[in-house]
């Protein structure tokens, strides 16, 4: 048979072709059959490791080695929102109107309320949920609680106001400064409710002292014409960003939180805030108060003003009206005070405080024998007192707050401080840790 030579390279074309086609098709067809079995036994292993890590981990939880409550759980969760923050104060003061008598009391001075003696003035304590969050849409709940340990704290917690002078203040709450939980009611923006132990709305100044303020002595406006925290409801809201009120019911001003008869006192407060830099609030408030007058009624004024980043200015003007119908103060008898305090920041870590304030109490019903605080004036004779404190801060490291201080007080009533002397200068140093 004769071969027909155009059919021949044609041939050899197509067998070739298929040779080069097929072999690569071959091997990848092995090499996915191997991989598909490799990873079959790695499955296989990964199934086997993962039975034994179970069958570990429930001895180890058995033994008492690892915690059965797992990081995703509604305790964990709740405690990992809560804060812990406070502050340690201590100092030490020299009272000039008594300087040869380490430990005495000097009357109506509060921090350092011992002369030529070290104290350890405050420890605080706060455990505090994330505040609620305002809302027309939804509840939300909060809490905080705050203790204070230490020699200011009969005089800043929850007990009455009415400590004999270097003693312990009586019943009371002595280690709470402050309790309350926290609503946020879906009512218009949001209505803001606080229930349990409160601190006063009435004062400018923080009662955790030099810690929070840029006088380290507290002022006379903040114990003679102010109030220590009270067991009650507060209410409030906020209609604009400019603008919001609070009302509060609680069992007394003064007695802390059991108060001496079943009345209560009613406190409400209207408050500005028309640019970033400025505030004020108009405050009220009144009540039967049997343990310093039968009916107690007055008002307040508090206000801020940010003037530069560096300076700020503040005020506090109070009107308190005591009436008794017996007694060595009998009727109605005015109490007012007023303050101004001033700020400046040379930097971040240097800056001076300075407080100026006056108070007058005409016929001794606040501020006399048997106050707290150690007035010698008896029940019905009065007095005024002016007072202009100093202070330098120094905060060479952002937790640590140095603040030496030089304070001058006056009394119109002679002898008012020591027998024989009406005016007196105190001065020394404070140091805060807060954390």
């Amino acid at each position: 048979m004769r071969r027909n030579p155009a059919r021949t390279p044609w041939l050899g074309v197509c067998c070739g072709s298929a040779l080069a086609t097929g072999l690569p098709l071959f091997w990848a067809g092995s090499a996915v059959a191997d991989d598909a079995s490799a990873m079959q036994k790695l499955e296989q292993e990964n199934q086997d490791l993962k039975r034994r890590l179970d069958s570990l981990e429930e001895v180890v939880k058995k033994e008492g080695l690892m915690p059965s409550e797992q990081p995703g759980s509604k305790a964990v969760s709740a405690l990992s929102g809560i804060t812990i923050s406070g502050f340690v104060s201590t100092s030490f003061f020299h009272d000039t109107s008594d300087p040869h008598t380490p430990g005495s009391y000097s009357p109506g001075y509060l921090w350092s309320r011992y002369n030529n003696a070290f104290t350890l003035n405050k420890f605080k304590l706060t455990l505090a949920s994330p505040p609620v969050e305002r809302s027309g849409d939804k509840f939300d709940a909060a809490f905080r609680t705050s203790l204070i340990i230490g020699d200011d704290a009969p005089y800043v917690n929850t007990s009455p106001k009415n400590p004999t002078a270097g003693a312990a203040i009586g019943a009371g709450d002595t280690l709470l400064r402050e309790a309350y939980v926290e609503l946020n009611v879906p009512i218009g923006t949001g209505l803001n409710v606080r229930a349990g132990e409160l601190i006063s709305l009435l004062n400018y100044e923080s009662g955790d002292g030099g810690a929070a303020n840029n006088n380290f002595s507290q002022g006379y406006q903040w114990f003679y014409t102010g109030n220590p925290p009270g067991a009650g409801v507060q209410l409030g809201y906020t209609f604009t960003d400019w603008f919001g009120m609070k009302v509060r019911v609680q069992n007394g001003l003064f007695q802390g939180p059991v108060d001496n008869n079943s009345s209560k006192t009613f406190m409400g407060s209207l408050d500005f805030k028309p640019t970033d830099k400025i505030w004020f609030s108009f405050l009220g408030f009144g009540g039967r108060e049997d343990f310093v007058a039968q009916s107690l009624w007055g008002a307040s004024f508090l206000g801020g003003w940010q003037a530069t980043p560096e300076l700020s200015f503040g005020t506090e003007l109070d009107y308190f009206d005591f009436f008794n119908p017996s007694g060595p103060v009998k009727g109605n008898s005015p109490v007012w005070s007023t303050g101004l305090w001033t700020d400046y920041n040379f930097t971040k870590k240097v800056g001076v405080g300075l407080r100026a304030e006056f108070l007058s109490d005409k016929d001794g019903a606040d501020v006399s024998a048997g106050d707290p605080l150690g007035f010698l004036n008896p029940a019905g004779t009065g007095q005024d007192l002016s007072s202009v404190a100093l202070t330098l801060n120094l905060m060479p490291v952002p937790y640590i707050k140095i603040q030496p201080e030089v304070r001058f007080d006056h009394t119109s009533w002679a002898g008012g401080f020591v027998p024989g002397k009406d005016n007196r200068v105190i001065f020394g140093a404070g140091v805060s840790y807060l954390f």
